[in-house]
């Protein structure tokens, strides 16, 4: 199978969170070889937590790719922050996070943060299919 991939430019919504889940969704339904409900979910985590933290700490703007390889899917997602993302203890008391880096790193077969030229960032999570 050749690589096949989807992009989408979210807003500055939780609508357009939502909106990037969908598109993924379907472009994962439409492979021609078909993925375990797990892989699914799996991919549609990765792409909510990319996207939404690129929309709540990366500027505001973010641009999700997602693309199948034969052995994986991959999910990109690009901001304009240069920070990259950090691990932090996630926040059980007073609800300000933590969590979602974390639960990308664990749910991906690799990450990866590379600085883009034109600046920001891309986010890269390998999720093993």
């Amino acid at each position: 199978m050749d690589t096949m991939s989807v992009t989408v430019t979210p807003a500055r919504s939780s609508t357009s969170i939502a909106d990037a889940r969908e598109s993924a969704r379907h472009f994962l339904e439409d492979l021609p070889r078909v993925i375990t409900a797990e892989v699914a979910e799996t991919v549609i985590m990765v792409v909510s937590e990319l996207v939404t933290n690129a929309l709540r700490h990366g500027g505001g703007i973010a641009i999700m790719e997602v693309s199948a390889h034969p052995d994986a899917i991959e999910v990109a997602v690009r901001d304009d922050s240069p920070r990259a993302p950090r691990m932090r203890t996630p926040d059980l008391n007073r609800g300000t996070g933590g969590f979602g880096w974390l639960m990308v790193n664990r749910l991906a077969h690799t990450t990866a943060v590379t600085p883009r030229p034109t600046g920001g960032k891309t986010v890269k999570a390998l999720i093993a299919r």
